[in-house]
Protein backbone atom coordinates (compact mmCIF):
# COMPACT_ATOMS: atom_id res chain seq x y z
CA UNK A 1 0.00 0.00 0.00
CA UNK A 2 1.36 3.18 -0.80
CA UNK A 3 -1.14 6.81 -0.19
CA UNK A 4 0.08 10.50 0.34
CA UNK A 5 0.13 9.50 4.29
CA UNK A 6 2.39 6.49 3.98
CA UNK A 7 5.35 7.29 0.96
CA UNK A 8 6.96 5.28 -1.21
CA UNK A 9 10.19 5.68 -0.19
CA UNK A 10 13.32 3.51 1.12
CA UNK A 11 12.15 4.45 4.95
CA UNK A 12 8.72 3.41 3.90
CA UNK A 13 10.04 0.05 2.83
CA UNK A 14 11.78 -0.44 5.71
CA UNK A 15 9.00 0.46 8.04
CA UNK A 16 6.94 -2.13 5.84
CA UNK A 17 8.94 -5.19 5.85
CA UNK A 18 11.93 -4.86 8.52
CA UNK A 19 10.80 -6.08 12.15
CA UNK A 20 13.16 -4.16 14.04
CA UNK A 21 14.25 -0.42 13.50
CA UNK A 22 17.12 1.25 15.28
CA UNK A 23 17.59 4.96 14.77
CA UNK A 24 21.07 6.18 16.01
CA UNK A 25 22.14 10.07 16.18
CA UNK A 26 22.99 12.51 18.47
CA UNK A 27 20.68 15.01 20.15
CA UNK A 28 18.66 17.40 18.55
CA UNK A 29 18.75 15.72 14.92
CA UNK A 30 15.22 14.47 14.98
CA UNK A 31 15.77 11.20 15.38
CA UNK A 32 12.40 10.62 18.18
CA UNK A 33 10.69 12.44 15.50
CA UNK A 34 12.22 9.81 12.76
CA UNK A 35 11.44 7.00 15.17
CA UNK A 36 7.48 7.89 15.57
CA UNK A 37 7.14 8.82 11.93
CA UNK A 38 8.61 5.22 11.13
CA UNK A 39 6.29 3.83 13.22
CA UNK A 40 3.26 5.30 11.98
CA UNK A 41 4.34 4.30 8.97
CA UNK A 42 4.39 0.68 9.82
CA UNK A 43 0.95 1.33 11.28
CA UNK A 44 -0.77 3.15 8.31
CA UNK A 45 0.52 -0.04 6.17
CA UNK A 46 -1.36 -2.69 8.65
CA UNK A 47 1.48 -3.44 10.92
CA UNK A 48 1.43 -3.68 14.78
CA UNK A 49 4.18 -1.28 15.42
CA UNK A 50 5.73 -0.22 18.45
CA UNK A 51 8.31 2.88 19.22
CA UNK A 52 10.26 2.88 22.05
CA UNK A 53 12.42 5.85 23.62
CA UNK A 54 15.17 5.50 25.98
CA UNK A 55 15.12 9.27 26.16
CA UNK A 56 13.42 10.61 29.34
CA UNK A 57 12.24 14.21 27.49
CA UNK A 58 8.41 13.63 26.60
CA UNK A 59 9.15 14.37 22.84
CA UNK A 60 7.32 10.98 21.78
CA UNK A 61 4.44 11.67 24.23
CA UNK A 62 3.75 14.96 23.03
CA UNK A 63 4.57 14.29 19.42
CA UNK A 64 2.26 10.76 19.68
CA UNK A 65 -0.54 13.30 21.19
CA UNK A 66 0.02 11.38 24.40
CA UNK A 67 0.85 13.27 28.04
CA UNK A 68 3.55 10.88 28.99
CA UNK A 69 4.40 7.36 28.18
CA UNK A 70 5.62 4.61 30.90
CA UNK A 71 7.62 1.50 30.70
CA UNK A 72 4.28 -0.93 29.53
CA UNK A 73 3.48 -0.34 26.18
CA UNK A 74 0.56 1.94 25.67
CA UNK A 75 -2.00 2.05 22.09
CA UNK A 76 -2.45 4.88 20.78
CA UNK A 77 -6.39 5.12 20.04
CA UNK A 78 -6.80 4.58 16.29
CA UNK A 79 -8.67 7.40 15.46
CA UNK A 80 -5.72 9.45 16.82
CA UNK A 81 -2.78 8.35 14.44
CA UNK A 82 -5.33 6.75 11.48
CA UNK A 83 -6.54 10.57 10.47
CA UNK A 84 -8.30 9.95 7.27
CA UNK A 85 -9.40 6.19 8.21
CA UNK A 86 -7.88 4.65 5.29
CA UNK A 87 -5.33 2.11 7.32
CA UNK A 88 -5.98 -1.64 7.23
CA UNK A 89 -7.98 -2.85 10.42
CA UNK A 90 -4.55 -5.25 11.71
CA UNK A 91 -3.01 -1.76 11.90
CA UNK A 92 -1.83 -1.10 15.43
CA UNK A 93 0.31 1.94 16.70
CA UNK A 94 2.13 1.37 20.58
CA UNK A 95 4.56 3.25 22.61
CA UNK A 96 6.37 2.92 25.93
CA UNK A 97 9.45 4.86 27.80
CA UNK A 98 11.83 2.84 28.81
CA UNK A 99 11.84 2.74 32.56
CA UNK A 100 15.62 1.03 33.18
CA UNK A 101 15.24 -0.31 36.89
CA UNK A 102 11.48 -1.47 36.27
CA UNK A 103 13.54 -3.82 33.40
CA UNK A 104 15.53 -4.98 35.64
CA UNK A 105 12.98 -5.76 37.80
CA UNK A 106 11.33 -7.52 35.11
CA UNK A 107 14.54 -9.65 33.76
CA UNK A 108 15.62 -10.58 37.80
CA UNK A 109 11.79 -12.15 38.28
CA UNK A 110 12.11 -13.71 35.08
CA UNK A 111 15.51 -15.52 35.74
CA UNK A 112 14.91 -16.17 39.60
CA UNK A 113 14.38 -19.76 40.98
CA UNK A 114 11.47 -18.89 42.71
CA UNK A 115 9.50 -15.65 44.12
CA UNK A 116 11.71 -15.57 47.30
CA UNK A 117 14.59 -15.26 45.78
CA UNK A 118 13.46 -12.57 43.43
CA UNK A 119 12.67 -9.97 46.06
CA UNK A 120 15.83 -11.04 47.92
CA UNK A 121 17.59 -9.24 45.11
CA UNK A 122 15.11 -6.55 44.67
CA UNK A 123 15.66 -5.63 48.11
CA UNK A 124 18.87 -5.80 48.58
CA UNK A 125 20.44 -3.04 49.06
CA UNK A 126 23.84 -3.01 46.30
CA UNK A 127 21.58 -3.85 43.60
CA UNK A 128 18.82 -1.04 44.28
CA UNK A 129 21.28 1.38 44.11
CA UNK A 130 22.97 -0.23 40.41
CA UNK A 131 19.81 -1.26 39.30
CA UNK A 132 18.94 2.40 38.07
CA UNK A 133 22.50 3.94 37.76
CA UNK A 134 25.31 1.82 36.84
CA UNK A 135 27.22 2.68 34.02
CA UNK A 136 25.82 0.58 30.75
CA UNK A 137 22.30 -0.85 32.83
CA UNK A 138 20.06 1.72 30.38
CA UNK A 139 21.76 0.46 27.31
CA UNK A 140 21.63 -3.58 28.17
CA UNK A 141 18.08 -2.99 29.63
CA UNK A 142 16.89 -0.93 26.19
CA UNK A 143 17.89 -4.15 24.33
CA UNK A 144 16.05 -6.31 26.80
CA UNK A 145 13.31 -4.83 26.25
CA UNK A 146 13.86 -4.95 22.96
CA UNK A 147 14.28 -8.71 23.19
CA UNK A 148 11.54 -9.03 25.59
CA UNK A 149 9.05 -6.92 22.59
CA UNK A 150 10.56 -9.13 19.77
CA UNK A 151 9.89 -12.26 21.50
CA UNK A 152 6.95 -11.83 23.35
CA UNK A 153 5.26 -8.59 22.31
CA UNK A 154 3.79 -9.89 19.42
CA UNK A 155 4.81 -7.13 17.28
CA UNK A 156 5.48 -6.81 13.51
CA UNK A 157 7.53 -4.02 14.10
CA UNK A 158 9.83 -2.63 16.62
CA UNK A 159 11.29 1.31 16.63
CA UNK A 160 13.93 1.91 18.69
CA UNK A 161 15.21 5.39 19.74
CA UNK A 162 18.48 5.73 20.94
CA UNK A 163 19.26 8.28 24.06
CA UNK A 164 20.53 11.50 22.64
CA UNK A 165 24.04 10.97 23.92
CA UNK A 166 27.52 10.63 22.10
CA UNK A 167 27.50 6.61 23.99
CA UNK A 168 23.96 5.97 22.20
CA UNK A 169 25.39 2.95 20.55
CA UNK A 170 26.99 1.54 24.12
CA UNK A 171 24.11 -0.94 24.05
CA UNK A 172 25.98 -2.36 20.87
CA UNK A 173 28.53 -3.86 23.90
CA UNK A 174 26.40 -4.02 26.55
CA UNK A 175 25.35 -7.88 26.09
CA UNK A 176 28.98 -8.89 25.41
CA UNK A 177 29.91 -6.74 28.36
CA UNK A 178 27.48 -8.79 30.96
CA UNK A 179 28.49 -12.65 29.24
CA UNK A 180 32.14 -10.91 30.76
CA UNK A 181 30.86 -10.14 33.71
CA UNK A 182 29.32 -13.72 34.23
CA UNK A 183 32.47 -15.67 33.23
CA UNK A 184 34.73 -13.16 35.27
CA UNK A 185 36.82 -15.83 37.45
CA UNK A 186 35.80 -13.55 40.81
CA UNK A 187 32.05 -13.29 40.03
CA UNK A 188 32.34 -17.29 39.29
CA UNK A 189 34.30 -17.73 42.61
CA UNK A 190 31.82 -15.60 44.53
CA UNK A 191 29.12 -17.34 42.65
CA UNK A 192 30.40 -20.99 44.12
CA UNK A 193 27.44 -23.38 45.41
CA UNK A 194 29.14 -25.21 48.22
CA UNK A 195 30.68 -24.73 50.92
CA UNK A 196 33.92 -26.12 50.42
CA UNK A 197 33.89 -23.22 46.85
CA UNK A 198 33.04 -20.99 49.05
CA UNK A 199 35.76 -21.60 51.58
CA UNK A 200 37.94 -21.13 48.26
CA UNK A 201 36.46 -18.44 47.60
CA UNK A 202 36.83 -16.68 51.02
CA UNK A 203 40.07 -17.63 50.75
CA UNK A 204 40.74 -15.96 47.46
CA UNK A 205 38.68 -12.62 47.56
CA UNK A 206 39.60 -11.78 51.17
CA UNK A 207 42.23 -9.46 50.49
CA UNK A 208 40.27 -8.26 47.78
CA UNK A 209 37.06 -7.60 49.64
CA UNK A 210 39.18 -5.93 52.84
CA UNK A 211 40.88 -3.49 50.32
CA UNK A 212 37.15 -2.84 48.46
CA UNK A 213 35.61 -2.40 52.31
CA UNK A 214 38.38 0.76 53.24
CA UNK A 215 36.64 2.49 50.12
CA UNK A 216 33.41 1.73 50.29
CA UNK A 217 32.57 0.65 53.77
CA UNK A 218 31.85 -3.11 55.14
CA UNK A 219 28.83 -2.67 55.18
CA UNK A 220 28.55 -2.52 51.45
CA UNK A 221 30.99 -5.25 50.74
CA UNK A 222 28.57 -7.37 52.19
CA UNK A 223 25.08 -6.08 50.66
CA UNK A 224 27.66 -6.76 47.26
CA UNK A 225 28.51 -10.46 48.76
CA UNK A 226 24.58 -11.02 49.25
CA UNK A 227 23.46 -10.03 46.20
CA UNK A 228 25.74 -12.21 44.32
CA UNK A 229 24.76 -15.17 46.53
CA UNK A 230 21.14 -14.69 45.83
CA UNK A 231 21.93 -14.04 42.48
CA UNK A 232 22.90 -18.14 42.14
CA UNK A 233 21.21 -19.97 39.62
CA UNK A 234 20.54 -16.98 37.54
CA UNK A 235 23.15 -16.12 35.91
CA UNK A 236 22.87 -18.98 32.66
CA UNK A 237 19.80 -17.45 32.21
CA UNK A 238 21.29 -14.03 31.94
CA UNK A 239 24.03 -15.57 29.76
CA UNK A 240 21.98 -17.26 27.19
CA UNK A 241 19.65 -14.43 27.11
CA UNK A 242 22.42 -11.87 26.40
CA UNK A 243 23.46 -14.32 23.67
CA UNK A 244 20.23 -13.79 22.10
CA UNK A 245 20.80 -10.19 22.18
CA UNK A 246 23.70 -9.89 20.64
CA UNK A 247 22.50 -12.37 17.49
CA UNK A 248 18.93 -9.92 17.56
CA UNK A 249 21.04 -6.79 17.12
CA UNK A 250 23.20 -9.20 13.89
CA UNK A 251 20.13 -10.32 12.44
CA UNK A 252 19.82 -8.38 8.96
CA UNK A 253 16.24 -7.79 9.81
CA UNK A 254 17.62 -5.33 12.49
CA UNK A 255 17.92 -2.15 10.72
CA UNK A 256 19.95 0.63 11.81
CA UNK A 257 19.19 3.79 10.58
CA UNK A 258 21.37 6.84 11.22
CA UNK A 259 19.66 10.58 11.51
CA UNK A 260 21.86 14.14 11.49
CA UNK A 261 21.20 17.41 11.02
CA UNK A 262 23.68 19.07 8.11
CA UNK A 263 25.57 21.03 11.03
CA UNK A 264 29.43 20.17 11.35
CA UNK A 265 28.99 19.04 14.54
CA UNK A 266 26.23 16.73 13.99
CA UNK A 267 27.76 15.64 10.77
CA UNK A 268 30.86 14.34 12.68
CA UNK A 269 28.74 12.59 15.62
CA UNK A 270 26.96 10.77 12.74
CA UNK A 271 30.27 9.82 10.96
CA UNK A 272 31.18 8.17 14.91
CA UNK A 273 27.89 6.59 15.10
CA UNK A 274 28.71 4.81 11.43
CA UNK A 275 31.90 3.86 12.49
CA UNK A 276 30.55 2.50 15.85
CA UNK A 277 28.22 0.26 13.58
CA UNK A 278 30.76 -0.91 11.02
CA UNK A 279 32.82 -2.26 14.26
CA UNK A 280 30.67 -4.01 15.39
CA UNK A 281 29.82 -5.36 11.92
CA UNK A 282 26.62 -3.85 11.48
CA UNK A 283 25.25 -1.99 8.46
CA UNK A 284 23.60 1.17 8.15
CA UNK A 285 20.29 0.39 6.04
CA UNK A 286 19.58 4.07 5.51
CA UNK A 287 20.88 8.05 6.15
CA UNK A 288 18.41 10.97 7.49
CA UNK A 289 19.47 14.42 7.06
CA UNK A 290 17.14 16.97 8.23
CA UNK A 291 16.58 20.67 8.58
CA UNK A 292 18.25 20.98 5.18
CA UNK A 293 18.34 24.51 3.82
CA UNK A 294 17.34 24.74 -0.03
CA UNK A 295 19.55 25.96 -2.31
CA UNK A 296 18.74 28.89 -4.67
CA UNK A 297 21.26 28.57 -7.49
CA UNK A 298 24.17 30.52 -7.78
CA UNK A 299 23.20 33.97 -9.80
CA UNK A 300 23.39 36.75 -7.88
CA UNK A 301 22.78 38.96 -10.72
CA UNK A 302 20.23 41.92 -9.71
CA UNK A 303 18.43 44.23 -11.36
CA UNK A 304 20.01 47.58 -12.72
CA UNK A 305 19.76 50.77 -10.72
CA UNK A 306 18.96 47.89 -7.06
CA UNK A 307 19.38 49.93 -4.29
CA UNK A 308 18.08 50.02 -0.60
CA UNK A 309 16.09 47.05 0.41
CA UNK A 310 16.93 45.25 -2.36
CA UNK A 311 20.57 44.91 -1.99
CA UNK A 312 19.74 43.74 1.97
CA UNK A 313 17.65 41.41 0.27
CA UNK A 314 20.20 40.25 -2.45
CA UNK A 315 22.92 40.08 0.96
CA UNK A 316 20.39 38.21 2.46
CA UNK A 317 20.11 35.33 -0.55
CA UNK A 318 23.98 35.24 -0.65
CA UNK A 319 24.55 34.24 2.66
CA UNK A 320 21.73 31.79 2.14
CA UNK A 321 23.65 30.06 -0.67
CA UNK A 322 26.85 30.02 1.04
CA UNK A 323 24.95 28.20 3.91
CA UNK A 324 23.53 26.11 2.02
CA UNK A 325 26.77 25.61 0.20
CA UNK A 326 28.67 24.73 3.23
CA UNK A 327 25.58 22.20 4.83
CA UNK A 328 26.64 20.37 1.79
CA UNK A 329 30.73 20.26 1.88
CA UNK A 330 29.90 19.27 5.84
CA UNK A 331 27.73 16.14 3.97
CA UNK A 332 29.69 15.02 1.21
CA UNK A 333 32.61 12.85 3.37
CA UNK A 334 29.62 11.64 5.77
CA UNK A 335 27.55 10.58 2.35
CA UNK A 336 30.37 8.76 1.07
CA UNK A 337 31.66 6.53 3.82
CA UNK A 338 27.89 5.42 4.38
CA UNK A 339 28.11 4.02 0.87
CA UNK A 340 25.49 2.96 -1.21
CA UNK A 341 22.98 3.21 1.19
CA UNK A 342 19.55 5.67 0.11
CA UNK A 343 19.97 9.18 2.01
CA UNK A 344 16.34 10.95 2.20
CA UNK A 345 16.79 14.53 2.93
CA UNK A 346 14.15 16.71 4.76
CA UNK A 347 14.17 20.24 4.06
CA UNK A 348 14.12 22.79 7.05
CA UNK A 349 10.25 22.75 7.28
CA UNK A 350 8.32 25.23 9.50
CA UNK A 351 5.88 22.25 11.31
CA UNK A 352 5.89 22.37 15.05
CA UNK A 353 6.12 18.67 15.61
CA UNK A 354 3.57 18.26 18.44
CA UNK A 355 1.27 15.95 17.14
CA UNK A 356 0.09 13.16 14.77
CA UNK A 357 -1.25 15.71 12.15
CA UNK A 358 2.52 17.15 12.09
CA UNK A 359 4.02 13.73 12.30
CA UNK A 360 2.55 12.87 9.06
CA UNK A 361 3.77 16.30 7.41
CA UNK A 362 7.57 15.38 8.21
CA UNK A 363 6.58 12.01 6.95
CA UNK A 364 5.76 13.40 3.60
CA UNK A 365 9.55 14.05 3.16
CA UNK A 366 11.06 11.02 5.73
CA UNK A 367 9.08 8.60 3.37
CA UNK A 368 9.23 9.91 0.01
CA UNK A 369 12.11 9.35 -2.62
CA UNK A 370 15.89 8.65 -1.40
CA UNK A 371 18.00 12.31 -2.29
CA UNK A 372 14.45 14.22 -2.85
CA UNK A 373 15.43 17.85 -3.61
CA UNK A 374 14.35 19.48 -0.49
CA UNK A 375 12.98 23.01 -0.18
CA UNK A 376 10.73 24.79 1.82
CA UNK A 377 10.48 25.21 5.70
CA UNK A 378 11.50 23.21 9.68
CA UNK A 379 11.42 20.07 11.20
CA UNK A 380 11.65 20.99 15.40
CA UNK A 381 13.91 19.12 17.31
CA UNK A 382 13.39 15.75 17.50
Amino acid sequence: MTDTLVGDGPLAKLAAEQPIIVCCGSGGVGKTTTAAVLALAGARQGRNAVVVTIDPAKRLANALGLDALSDTAHEIDRELWDLDGVAPPAGRLSALMLDTKSTFDHLVLKYAVDEEQGQRIIENTFYRNISGALAGTQEYMAMEKLHELHEEGGYDLIVIDTPPTRNALDFLDAPARLTRLLNNKIFRLVMAPTRASFRVANFALQAFFRSVAKVIGTEVVEDLVLFFQAFEGMEEGFRVRATRVMQLLSDRRTAFVLVTAPARDAVHEAGYFHDRLEHAHLRVNGLVVNRIHPAFGDDLSRPSGSAGEIDELYANLADFIELSKREQRHLEGLERSVGPVPIVRVPLLEVEVCDIASLTEVGRYLLGPASATASGGSETDG
